[in-house]
């Protein structure tokens, strides 16, 4: 049960010794303070909304909190976070790095991986911020699977900025969603990608090199409807079994590659539509990112953003009077 504070963790209500674990486990696996006595345990867990993101205030009076190979056998948490230190001092083991944070540091954690977080901060409490970030989406929107355990120290320009995105647009759990959530967490993919992206690694410096030209291959030909793998694996002049390997080493397909290119452009169209006012249909956007069905394209973007391309306009009555768009499909909202 929640406890009166005791001064120890400024700013937040304080939980006991499982409280705070089921918190945690709740919002984004299992993570078990070690080192000190349940009873003597004190923490506190203040959920957050980020861009529609799950993301937390996190602090305790711990030595350590450890994620072992059980817990991550036990829970099958597949997603990452990014965790700024904002009070005391801790360091981490994790995928084979070992780093020490002080205020403003930045760190990438792979939940599919352990990881032991050590409370550095001469026995005071430690507290941190926490930002989920889900697995598919970010590789599909950045191409490539960060590492978990890099780090990066305070005072990067997209560390400071990520940190000032989450606490500038942080609103407390349960808040309604924001149809602009959906191009924020964007941005959002975009800083974690400036901050983690790899330093061309040696052991797939080759295959890293070929990703980025596939990359750029899609780039170049996704608004085309009939572009798809096989086009993609001719014009990069490789075979589509070794495209899709490529793919498949970063946790996604050369499908869903393409669907999110051309997801992020339409998204780009409709924010600069409604933001000039401009009456383009909905339905020639679809069709210059690639889509030549629009019911396809709603279903799509409704997945992807979680809201019909519609919402993204304040009033757009074409799109919802129920009459035929530009290709002869009944308007979707």
């Amino acid at each position: 049960m929640p406890r009166e504070s005791s001064g120890n963790i400024p700013g937040s209500p304080h939980l006991d010794f499982e409280t705070w674990k089921e918190l945690i486990r709740t919002m984004g696996g299992r993570f078990n303070p070690e080192g000190i006595d349940p009873k003597a345990f004190t923490g506190c867990v203040c959920p957050l909304s980020v861009c529609g993101l799950t993301a937390a205030e996190v602090g305790s009076n711990a030595r350590r909190v450890e994620r072992t190979h059980r817990d991550v056998r036990l829970d099958g948490a597949d997603h990452y976070f990014t965790i700024f230190q904002v009070a005391g001092r801790s360091a981490m083991t994790h995928n084979e790095e070992a780093v020490r944070f002080d205020v403003g540091d930045v760190a990438l954690v792979d939940t599919a991986r352990p990881a032991t977080f050590f409370n550095t901060n001469a026995g005071g409490p430690w507290k941190s911020v926490a930002l989920l970030l889900p697995r598919r989406s970010l590789v599909s929107h950045l191409g490539f699977e960060p590492r978990g355990g890099l780090y990066r120290h305070s005072g990067t320009a997209a560390g400071r900025l990520l940190l000032d995105l989450i606490l500038n647009s942080a609103d407390g759990e349960g808040s309604p969603p924001s149809p602009a959530d959906s191009y924020m967490r964007l941005t959002v993919y975009d800083l974690v990608g400036a901050l983690f992206a790899p330093d061309d690694p040696a052991p797939s410096r080759h295959a890293d090199k070929l990703f980025r030209r596939v990359r750029g291959v899609i780039k170049d030909g996704f608004a085309d409807p009939d572009f798809g793998p096989c086009e993609a694996a001719a014009r990069a002049g490789i075979s589509l079994r070794y495209l899709q390997k490529l793919f498949t080493q970063r946790g996604s397909t050369c499908n869903e590659f393409i669907y999110s290119f051309r997801l992020d452009h339409a998204a780009r169209l409709l924010q600069r539509r409604a933001t000039l006012g401009a009456s383009q249909a909905l339905g020639e956007i679809a069709y210059a990112c690639g889509f030549r069905d629009y019911r396809h394209f709603a279903r799509k973007f409704r997945h992807r953003f979680g809201h019909g391309p519609g919402a993204c306009s304040a009033e757009d009555n074409r799109a919802r009077d129920g009459t035929v768009n530009y290709y002869g499909h009944e308007r979707l909202s």
